[in-house]
């Protein structure tokens, strides 16, 4: 089951049963099966509270994605900054749904099993993305 909530921010997200298709598709694209997939949105200074709390990290960013796997069935809580989303929106110049697409796919690939801490998982994780990202476009946008 995949849910979506938020806490200390305004937003709307768009798309609701679109998203979840999409998410469950990226899954099984990666021969997985999907569990409780929790998305809760955010403001920075909740997930700064977050990151400080559960990693020890002292520092701002767009996602926090805590890994409950189970065998091949994926679960998760992925935590997502509605603000930081919107400032790297602007900084790479991409519309805000695109930019937070991202970061949500790039969650479910974490609890997928893939990595970014090296520069060779970085090139593994952002093709994986991209694919996910040309995926949802092609079968899951509202044009399609």
């Amino acid at each position: 089951m995949i849910t979506f909530q938020k806490q200390e921010v305004q937003f709307r997200l768009q798309g609701i049963s679109r998203l979840k298709n999409w998410i469950s598709a990226v899954v099984t694209k990666e021969k997985k099966e999907c569990g409780n997939l929790s998305f809760v949105f955010m403001d920075d200074q909740t997930l700064l509270s977050h990151n400080q709390q559960f990693l020890g990290h002292d520092t701002y960013t767009d996602i926090i994605t805590f890994d409950y796997r189970e065998g091949k069935q994926v679960n998760g809580d992925i935590l997502i900054s509605v603000e930081r989303v919107r400032e790297n929106a602007g900084k790479f110049d991409v519309a805000f749904e695109t930019e937070l697409r991202r970061v949500m796919i790039h969650g479910v690939l974490h609890l997928c099993g893939y990595k970014d801490k090296k520069k060779e998982d970085q090139v593994v994780m952002r093709k994986k993305e991209n694919a996910a990202l040309r995926l949802f476009d092609k079968e899951f946008s509202s044009a399609s």
